[in-house]
């Protein structure tokens, strides 16, 4: 139950913790590189949008906004206190781009931005719950392995797809042939129909919602029920072996090509068969999204379907366009398109040009992850401000306001909650807690733990997955009184309250700011020290006093959001 006092603290502190940040005075963006022409060319190309429509963007962030932001979104945390400090005390020039380089090339950061964008993509390629189903043949283990070596090695994303796509062998780390890229497809391609299969693989990697065309031609373009079958028959070599059964039998699911013989029993010209609306039956064979055909054979002696598919999407100009959209909407908020996996002929996405312009420059590096981050993140957009400035905002919330359904012109940052594994990294970083959290696997597992607790609080009513904090009474609850919050906050001997109480180099105005800085990356204003003074005042016990404003600076709207 929450305390009296807690209650009363909420009220308090809702006199400065808003959404919405008080503006500060800011210099001219200094983020951009004129060494980097894709940053100049983004910032060119937005810019024309914001003339187009007569919108004049907010000022750039407060520095400090930055480097939290930057922290968030590169490595799934907020800095803390000596890394905000390190930044903001750099007098270079270069120090924007010095921060971001660090973040995604010392070895100091590698493990994080790994783990990072471990999780991000495991969550894309299976689910936050994928894995933990009794029937699921998944090895959330095999699936992180994979791809947390991907990252930390730079491995190039055409690479990566292709390894996705193409991949066979065993779901297990333990396993003599461990793959661990077969846990994509290993519980899409049960049975003989592999429809999921077919629609995260198109969906994913090519930016294509074929399967609205599974039962029916869509409604708003050309793309016929054909397509949708032209693309499984890629898949119907692939077959999974070994159940959650097998594997409490001590063995693991492996992920295989076999021969297709087609429904007509004619390996030569292997078909397969799917009704129409009108109940007429029709044949299709594997034909990729531009037409282009490969061997009917289905004898993987002759023809491994997978593989042809892999090397046609390598080609496709839609591999890069569906990756580029899908880092642009993380950094930004939003992408190119609404839903941001959404390319096909019906979507135009709201700037064509830098679009096509970013995915031709991702190819043409080799399909470098980093780079193409390090170019969203130095541009001008990203690094504006979320506070949009009064003479302004009513002609930007008339035509940049995509949560009210227009296009989004990038002409601010949109404010967004954090996601369950960012907030939890963040309490461990505010509170220096990974100090003495043991090993990477033994961080894992407890973080783990409290993400299903946190998983179910999150919930919707229709069962969907959801990452994000949206305030639900669970949630709130959570937050208020979860095992986290509590040791965050406690006061026991040894953690980060006690050993702040007990600073004795520092003053009570100090620590307040230490506070302010470890969870928000900003000193308390004016009047939040004073009421902050009045709280210590009124309480006359440091321990308690700075307990209970932790605990509001934990629980307010400025250190959930990202902003």
């Amino acid at each position: 139950m929450i305390s009296l006092p807690k209650l009363t603290l909420l009220v308090f502190i809702a006199a400065f913790h808003t959404v919405s940040l008080a503006a500060q005075e800011s210099r001219d963006w200094p983020g951009s590189s004129d060494r980097l022409s894709q940053v100049s060319e983004i910032n060119r190309q937005v810019k024309e949008y914001w003339d187009a429509y007569e919108i004049k963007p907010t000022k750039p962030a407060k520095d400090g906004e930055w480097c939290r932001r930057v922290y968030l979104d590169l490595i799934g945390r907020i800095p803390t206190v000596d890394e905000l400090q390190d930044f903001l005390s750099s007098d270079s020039k270069d120090r924007y781009s010095n921060l971001v380089n660090k973040l995604l090339d010392d070895d100091e950061y590698t493990e994080e931005f790994s783990r990072n964008w471990t999780t991000l993509w495991t969550n894309l390629l299976i689910g936050r719950t994928g894995g933990n189903a009794n029937n699921s043949m998944i090895d959330r283990r095999g699936m992180q392995k994979y791809l947390r070596d991907s990252f930390a090695r730079n491995k190039p994303y055409d690479r990566m797809v292709y390894e996705l796509v193409t991949a066979t062998g065993n779901v297990s780390p333990e396993a003599d042939e461990f793959n661990g890229a077969v846990n994509f497809l290993i519980d899409k391609v049960n049975g003989d129909n592999a429809a999921q299969a077919t629609a995260a693989t198109s969906r994913i990697f090519l930016g294509l919602q074929v399967q609205c065309t599974q039962c029916h031609n869509h409604p708003f373009n050309k793309w016929e029920q054909q397509k949708y079958w032209e693309m499984n028959a890629f898949f119907r070599q692939v077959r999974a072996r070994g159940g959650r059964r097998a594997q409490m039998n001590g063995q693991t699911a492996e992920l295989l090509d076999v021969d297709f013989m087609g429904e007509s029993n004619d390996v030569e010209e292997a078909d397969l068969y799917y009704d129409q609306r009108n109940g007429e039956l029709k044949v299709a064979f594997p034909v990729f999204v531009d037409g282009t055909e490969i061997s009917k054979h289905g004898a993987i002696a002759n023809t491994v379907r997978r593989k042809e598919l892999a090397d046609l999407m390598m080609e496709s100009e839609y591999l890069e366009k569906a990756f580029v959209n899908r880092v642009w909407g993380h950094f930004m908020g939003y992408g190119f398109t609404k839903p941001v996996d959404d390319l096909g002929p019906h979507n135009k996405p709201s700037h064509p040009e830098l679009l096509d312009y970013l995915a031709a420059e991702f190819r043409q590096n080799d399909f470098e992850i980093r780079d193409l981050i390090r170019w969203i993140v130095l541009s001008r957009p990203y690094g504006l401000s979320s506070e949009m400035e009064k003479g302004n905002s009513e002609q930007t919330r008339l035509v940049d306001d995509p949560q009210a359904g227009s296009t989004a012109l990038f002409s601010r940052f949109y404010l967004r909650q954090m996601k369950a594994e960012e907030l939890y990294e963040s309490l461990i970083a505010a509170t220096r807690a990974q100090e003495s959290l043991g090993s990477y696997e033994q961080q894992e597992q407890r973080k783990n733990r409290w993400l299903q607790q946190f998983a179910q609080a999150f919930g919707t009513d229709e069962g969907d997955e959801t990452t994000n904090f949206a305030g639900t009474i669970p949630q709130v609850l959570m937050m208020f009184n979860g095992e986290l919050i509590r040791q965050a906050t406690g006061s026991a001997n040894g953690n980060f309250l006690d050993r702040l109480v007990n600073e004795t180099s520092m003053n009570n105005k100090e620590k307040i700011n230490y506070l302010f800085m470890a969870g928000l990356g900003r000193e308390a204003k004016p009047e939040e020290l004073k009421m902050a003074s009045q709280l210590y005042a009124s309480r006359g016990n440091p321990r308690e006093t700075f307990q209970d404003l932790w605990w509001v600076i934990l629980n307010s709207n400025e250190f959930i959001f990202n902003h």
